[in-house]
């Protein structure tokens, strides 16, 4: 990546976990990516915790937004009856970050194989801010945070403010 496609950016980021059951004290992924945030050397601006509900999640979002450029969605990505977290967000996207879910279930199937089809990851541009829709599971949170959100935040911050 050149460097002049890059935009001095602080990367300010919001974490929204979707769950009936999790509370702080038991937000394992959540928890995970505010480690792996902070020793990337960006700051959570927003954090919460929220039930599988598509208009929870989008006003979770929009309270997000006014604390954070990156907001990093874990949990509700999955197939059964309550999993609501890409129904809510996709409408919002402006547009999609194709490569994200591709890259994800690549590098899931390397670790956990052909159970990674189920993941419905998907990233995308809202109003300048760049969404990550990714499973709930710490292991999960753990591969897109480190391996796909922190090495390329800055160039599509860059991108989506321009």
């Amino acid at each position: 990546m050149k460097p002049e496609h890059l935009t001095h950016l602080a990367i300010t980021v919001g974490i929204i976990t979707v769950s009936s059951s999790r509370q702080p004290e038991t937000d394992t992924s959540g928890l995970a990516i505010a480690e792996i945030v902070k020793d990337a050397g960006y700051l959570v601006g927003h954090y919460a915790i929220v039930p599988d509900r598509i208009e929870a999640i989008r006003s979770e979002i929009e309270k997000a937004a006014t604390h954070a450029n990156c907001i990093i969605i874990n949990g509700g990505t999955g197939l059964t009856h309550d999993d609501c977290t890409i129904e809510a967000v996709t409408p919002l996207l402006e547009k999609v970050i194709d490569g994200f879910g591709e890259l994800f279930r690549l590098k899931s199937f390397e670790e956990i194989g052909t159970a990674s089809m189920l993941s419905r990851a998907v990233a995308g541009i809202y109003k300048k801010h760049a969404i990550f829709c990714i499973p709930g599971s710490t292991a999960a949170v753990k591969l897109a945070t480190r391996q796909l959100i922190i090495p390329e935040i800055v160039h599509i911050l860059s991108h989506a403010t321009n």
